[in-house]
């Protein structure tokens, strides 16, 4: 079973320029292959995650109307999102997991589109704000030093993926997958087989296994990391961008064994870029005398879509 490159994040600011070159190397290499790295160095604290872990299950274990309370912003951007709601492209059943979303508290950069929808707070647990958002800036700026290196490894600017996401509409995702229950449909998992919409996915340590990938020849394998590490993987902005150059991986969440009967908890940051950002194949990634593999559209526009295609915005 092929193991996930894990590279050091520090290693992208170290004096030696050989080290920063090894660095991005390690980073394409990871990308390119398998779409996923898993990234250890990123400066995050482990009491931080710990503490967001630990306070958002108290959420979830919060009665169904309470939770409700927190909800009802159009497409999920916002607060909580029943079980039953998302649903993969090409699956047929729903996800067996409910879901909060965190998102940009503030925007000043100027735009003719139109502001953020508001985060939804629960009254409990107390505490929860102050915390979630703590995580989200934390993950916001490992996903900025993220995408310039990866412009780096390959040779672009600096600045060329990440001012994309300053003031993004990112999203910070605290995820519960409860007990699977005895009478769920033989097809439904935890999360199907899908891919991720944004631009980079920064994943903190779930509170059980079950994430797998599908590698490039079809296999399916754990992505297995250790504590205090994040995974991050590709999302199917960046593979626009770059015209497939990284491909953004299918991966999902199962339950096998005695994990199907007891609750999964995950925290995947999904750095967006500003909803007037336009997505079109940068010109480094298109060889001479070849056409672009995707048509130019914005980022506001593919994000709709696809929230469509799961289920997320009404048709």
């Amino acid at each position: 079973m092929p193991h996930l490159v894990e590279i050091d994040l520090a290693e992208a600011r170290h004096p030696e320029v050989a080290r920063q070159e090894q660095f991005r190397s390690h980073l394409r290499k990871g990308l390119t292959e398998t779409g996923f790295v898993v990234l250890a160095g990123h400066g995050i604290p482990s009491d931080l995650v710990r503490k967001a872990h630990s306070l958002f299950e108290i959420f979830f274990d919060q009665p169904a109307g309470e939770k409700a309370r927190a909800g009802g912003v159009p497409g999920g951007q916002r607060g909580f999102t029943p079980i039953g709601v998302e649903t993969a492209r090409e699956s047929i059943t729903p996800d067996l997991k409910e879901f909060f979303h965190v998102g940009q508290e503030t925007r000043t950069v100027a735009s003719a589109q139109p502001p953020y929808p508001a985060n939804v707070w629960p009254t409990q647990p107390a505490g929860l704000k102050t915390v979630a958002l703590h995580l989200y800036r934390a993950l916001e700026d490992v996903a900025v030093v993220l995408l310039e290196e990866i412009a780096l490894a390959f040779g672009l600017p600096r600045a060329t993926l990440s001012t994309m996401i300053v003031e993004g509409n990112s999203i910070l995702r605290a995820v519960h997958y409860p007990p699977v229950p005895k009478t769920a449909h033989p097809l439904a998992m935890r999360a199907a087989p899908h891919e991720d919409i944004n631009l980079i996915t920064l994943l903190c340590a779930a509170s059980d296994d079950g994430l797998e990938i599908c590698l490039r020849d079809g296999v399916w394998t754990a992505a297995e990391s250790k504590p205090g590490t994040l995974v991050a993987d590709v999302g199917d902005m960046l593979a626009r961008v770059t015209n497939g150059k990284l491909p953004a991986t299918t991966h999902r969440v199962v339950a096998r064994g005695e994990s199907a009967n007891r609750s999964r908890y995950a925290l995947p940051f999904f750095a967006h870029p500003r909803p007037e950002c336009d997505l079109s194949v940068l010109p480094a990634f298109v060889p001479p005398d070849e056409k672009p593999q995707f048509p130019p559209t914005t980022a506001a526009r593919f994000l709709e879509e696809r929230l469509r295609e799961i289920g997320l915005l009404a048709e």
